[in-house]
């Protein structure tokens, strides 16, 4: 790596705990810290790390470029369960052209940030042994780091290498493993050989975090790592590691009920998140925050003109008792907003509008972005343990425990095989809507993206995506290479090694 193997340098915004509470926040200006003097002490790496926290909401290059919610935003529109009602900054990707030209920015964004962070984890993972300050501190930075380069090449090889194949030998190729800083070109390793590294990164983080309290949700812990174990080994076709896993990241967590449920995803992140970006009100950059794109209620031309909608086909799938089928407006008039919820007359009205991200005002897009929730656990271990023999009433079980807080009417399944998994996989389009999950979920089970016209129940749904807007992309077959996104040209232009790999 070349062109994103940057020179380390980390934001301190917050020196002990970037938390939602001032007792822990810095009110110095954001600086800079050599990638030497970030290990040199305990207090040094803790800055260092906090400014990854950081930098997960920062704006990169353009307004349409805010962090990990925008990167959320961009993979979760090529999928078909978000829908555009105008056109607007990452139009390309809902289209289906951004991912597959060189020299896209949007295409670019992800490539730039994963591997600044991965740039800026490395000297943390590489160099805390011999930090100085308490051993309990090297460990708890050291960990956390392990599982940011973990989860950055998660995202990175999801998106530029080939699908992960239980069962074959997976040397199609992946993206360069950057495991410490360099000057040189790295080629692409194996899409097998990232995730070796992915998952050894993540088996040495459970063991440092063993005993870690952290004093935030922007912070990573012993529970986020064995959900990333489970989001990755789900991922592989690894079924019985999964459900492990998503079982074990569920201790010390309750699912939110109906009434919280309803009330939406808010500035302050709910008992579900186990990780989530929590913006301080002097570090917003209110017009690039996932909020100014996704919240119902901010006043942005993104949102006023472009408010999004759930695919319509989805929403007629969802049970009348569910309280998630409030989140979305079916007539686009609102009428069951949360009382303290304002829309401003300019804001335009579309059907199936969601109204899943509330913002704390028109004035203010703050939105914790969800990095993960327990009920992504839930659904990881339903799936996980319906994909094994025998098991079946198991994943109805726990399916049962997630939906019944959301649904009282719901009676649990008494489906097996692949009507399980159906319900499973439906219950998990419902439920992580709009958090960037549905395009990798469809990569990972080599389905086709149909964002047609269906029948539902015997009634024909009509489509609400736009051919004006995706440019005539409604069907996608599977396992074709637009299913890949290309490297960056200035990467292939400065890394010599693609000659030889691309």
């Amino acid at each position: 790596m070349k062109r994103y193997n940057f020179l380390i340098y980390i934001l301190v915004a917050l020196l002990g705990l970037a938390s939602c509470s001032d007792d822990y926040l810095d009110k110095n200006p954001t600086d800079k810290i050599g990638g030497g003097d970030a290990t040199k002490n305990t207090t040094n790496a803790w800055a260092a790390l906090n400014g990854i926290h950081r930098g997960l909401y920062e704006r990169y290059d353009y307004q349409g470029m805010g962090g990990i919610g925008a990167f959320y935003i961009n993979v979760d529109i090529m999928g078909e369960d978000q829908v555009y009602n105008a056109s607007q900054w990452h139009i390309g990707l809902y289209k289906w052209q951004s991912h597959v030209s060189q020299t896209s920015a949007y295409n670019e964004f992800p490539f730039k940030m994963f591997y600044k962070f991965i740039a800026n984890a490395n000297p943390l993972i590489n160099g805390m042994d011999n930090a100085e300050g308490p051993e309990v501190d090297r460990k708890a930075i050291q960990g956390q780091a392990l599982l940011y380069r973990a989860w950055c090449y998660h995202n990175l090889v999801q998106l530029y290498g080939g699908r992960y194949v239980k069962g074959t030998a997976n040397d199609q190729l992946g993206v360069s493993l950057v495991l410490e800083s360099s000057e040189e070109g790295i080629a692409r390793s194996t899409v097998g050989k990232v995730y070796e590294q992915i998952n050894a990164d993540i088996d040495k983080a459970i063991t440092l975090l063993d005993g870690y309290v952290r004093k935030n949700v922007s912070h990573l812990d012993l529970n986020v790592a064995y959900g990333l174990k489970a989001r990755v080994a789900l991922t592989m076709g690894e079924y019985e590691t999964a459900a492990n896993f998503a079982k074990k990241a569920q201790d010390g967590y309750s699912l939110m009920d109906a009434n919280t449920y309803a009330n939406g995803f808010r500035v302050d992140p709910n008992q579900e998140c186990m990780w989530a970006s929590v913006i301080q009100e002097d570090q917003t950059d209110k017009w690039a925050n996932f909020g100014a794109y996704m919240s119902r209620n901010f006043s942005s031309s993104a949102i006023r003109g472009n408010p999004r909608s759930i695919y319509s086909v989805l929403y007629h799938q969802i049970s009348d008792t569910d309280v998630r089928k409030k989140l979305w407006s079916e007539d686009g008039t609102h009428a069951d907003l949360p009382s303290d919820v304002e829309l401003l007359s300019i804001h335009k009205r579309f059907p199936y509008t969601s109204q899943k991200f509330i913002a704390p005002s028109n004035a203010d897009s703050r939105v914790a972005v969800p990095n993960m929730r327990v009920a992504e656990m839930y659904l990881i271990e339903a799936e996980a343990l319906a994909r094994q023999t025998g098991k079946s009433s198991e994943a109805a079980k726990v399916l049962f425990n997630l939906v019944s807080t959301r649904d009282a009417d719901y009676t649990e399944s008494t489906k097996t095989g692949g009507d399980l998994i159906e319900e499973i996989l439906l219950h998990r389009r419902i439920e992580l809507w709009g958090e960037g999950f549905r395009w990798f979920d469809l990569k990972r089970l080599n389905l086709d993206l149909d964002r047609r016209t269906k029948t539902v129940n015997g009634i024909e749904v009509e489509t609400n995506h736009k051919n004006s807007l995706t440019a005539g992309t409604f069907y996608k077959a599977s396992g074709t290479d637009e299913w890949n996104w290309v490297i960056p040209k200035d990467e292939v232009d400065a890394n010599d090694s693609y000659e030889k790999t691309n």
